[in-house]
């Protein structure tokens, strides 16, 4: 018989999926023009490519006793992050408390409860240095005892887990023959990780990073954008700067629009992300167009909501936000850190947030 004796063991080895239709070009001669490449990450178990460093962050933190059995993880994410780590945690017999602002798409939330995990919603408009930021309100939560707060934005074992595995597997799956690799950038584990793999076997391949428009990786200034999990307003630690050869930058209208295109035309149903570093993908392949040689830009494929519909929300990014009564402030021991600022809590630690516009402009902090 074939099987695992846990979902943890089908973790990695996703399959490589050739582009074609979404790419407008007229079908090339046997061994002529780019081949392009999707990393299909949401055949995870958890449905992204955020399972890969769950399980390598509570491996380290269980060897280095730094989240003791029974404990609780704490964790600011938009939604894969969470999932990964959920079910881990799930397997392990950990408690998980998630901490999402407030853009994260209703049905992220309710999957995270569904694998048991508590959600507290924070606003996305404020400073990251303001003590309702969703950073901020994770790090009070991971203060309690028994708590333990993996910090994928400083955990190394975020990068190490994509040079260890990711890396590896696209340099098997294409035999050594890829010459581009693009991806989205949140955290920067993914591009720093695999990259710095990919380096190491040819330090001719070009790494390149597709960021939303208002991201600092692209040169913004972190102003609001709504494709969620990748971007960032400042720069995380596990980022590794010396790896990225360039960063393309994509709109939101841009990264949607792709997105239902990758459906419709590929039968690959993604999200934002997914879009945009597909559209990157497809635009350094037309920069290749007419090169003799195999050129194989590698794009994510990771999340599945939000922008499947007809909707054309994402041609704007300004609005005003529904009216809506403030929600219950949280009870139990998840809670407690709210005391300092009871005034506040039915704003900043919600479990049910107030309702928003689909049109309102958001902050771009997310993550990957």
């Amino acid at each position: 018989m074939e099987f695992v004796t846990s979902v943890l063991d089908l973790v990695g080895d996703t399959p490589l999926v050739q582009l074609s239709r979404v790419l407008d070009r007229p079908p090339a001669a046997p061994g002529e023009g780019p081949v392009v490449l999707a990393k299909v990450e949401y055949l995870n178990p958890g449905g992204s490519v955020k399972d890969r460093i769950a399980t390598r962050m509570i491996d380290a933190a269980e060897a280095s006793r730094e989240l003791q059995p029974g404990g609780t993880i704490v964790e600011p994410t938009s939604g894969n992050t969470g999932v990964g780590l959920a079910m881990v945690a799930q397997q392990r017999g950990y408690k998980c408390v998630f901490v999402c602002p407030d853009k994260v798409s209703e049905d992220k939330r309710n999957v995270l409860r569904a694998y048991g995990a508590e959600v507290v919603v924070c606003p996305t408009a404020v400073a990251p240095e303001h003590p309702d930021s969703y950073y901020n309100v994770s790090d009070r939560l991971s203060s309690q005892p028994g708590a333990w707060k993996p910090n994928q934005y400083a955990n190394q074992h975020n990068p190490r887990s994509h040079y260890e595995t990711t890396g590896p597997e696209i340099w098997r799956q294409t035999e050594g023959r890829i010459t581009h690799f693009v991806t989205g950038m949140g955290t920067g584990g993914t591009i720093s990780g695999v990259g710095r793999y990919l380096k190491e076997q040819n330090p001719h391949v070009q790494v390149i990073g597709a960021d939303p428009a208002g991201s600092v990786y692209s040169g913004g200034t972190g102003r609001p954008y709504l494709v969620e999990g990748v971007g960032e307003d400042f720069w995380p630690e596990t980022y590794d700067r010396s790896v990225a050869d360039r960063v393309i930058e994509v709109s939101d209208a841009d990264s949607f629009a792709f997105t239902r295109r990758m459906a419709r035309e590929e039968a690959l149903l993604v999200g934002g992300s997914s879009g945009m570093a597909a559209f990157a993908a497809a635009q350094v392949a037309a920069e290749l167009e007419g090169t003799p040689r195999d050129a194989t830009p590698s794009s994510w494929c990771c999340y599945r909501t939000r922008v499947v519909g007809t909707s054309r929300r994402c041609s704007t990014t300004s609005g005003s936000a529904s009216t809506a009564s403030s929600p219950p402030a949280p009870t139990g021991p998840w809670g407690t850190c709210c005391a300092a600022r009871a005034d506040s809590c039915p704003t900043w630690c919600t479990r049910t947030p107030a309702r928003r516009s689909p049109r309102r402009s958001t902050s771009s902090r997310s993550t990957a």
